[in-house]
């Protein structure tokens, strides 16, 4: 597993972890959780052959801020429930340096999509805070665009218990190898 690093940036101070080495996947942890909430997820999915950064950001500069830092020009931004909402968010504000969007379950106050990037949702069955009724409905807004893969149980924590059937859906729709 990585060791979390800190980011200074405009006065604030980002705390992220590297892990791996190929296409870049930044994931953005929920809001009220650590960067140790996604370690597992994070660890299964870089074996495959995946740069996963983790970043406790409030909002997309911040992402941006700590993946130009590590010199990445384009990248995967995902996000777990309100992480998720940032991804969005970098998807729309910085549009040509995201390769796509990964939803670890879907808020239902997240911006609109940006156009013409692709959307993969992981989601749990029994998520009672980003349901999966959210995911199907942005499938159902985009279609063609948005995938949605649907994990059984593991509740709004699901990508850590969960963790192996996330990084699998992950690793077979991005399918880097």
């Amino acid at each position: 597993m990585s060791d979390k690093q800190i980011f200074e940036s405009n006065g604030l101070a980002i705390a992220f972890a590297v892990e791996g080495a190929g296409p870049a996947l930044a994931l953005v942890v929920d809001r009220g959780s650590d960067l140790d909430s996604l370690a597992t997820l994070s660890h299964l999915v870089s074996s495959a052959d995946f740069r996963i950064v983790r970043i406790e950001a409030d909002d997309a500069g911040q992402v941006f801020a700590v993946l130009d830092h590590l010199d990445i020009d384009h990248a995967w931004i995902g996000g777990h429930g309100t992480g998720g909402v940032v991804a969005r968010t970098a998807a729309i504000e910085q549009h040509d340096r995201v390769n796509g969007v990964l939803l670890l379950g879907v808020d239902q106050d997240a911006p609109a999509l940006s156009g013409g990037i692709p959307v993969l949702v992981v989601q749990a069955t029994d998520d009672g805070v980003t349901p999966p009724a959210n995911g199907e409905a942005l499938r159902d807004s985009a279609p063609g665009l948005v995938s949605v893969v649907t994990i059984e149980g593991g509740g709004h924590r699901f990508p850590e218990t969960r963790a192996g059937e996330a990084a699998w859906a992950i690793e077979d729709y991005l399918d880097w190898d």
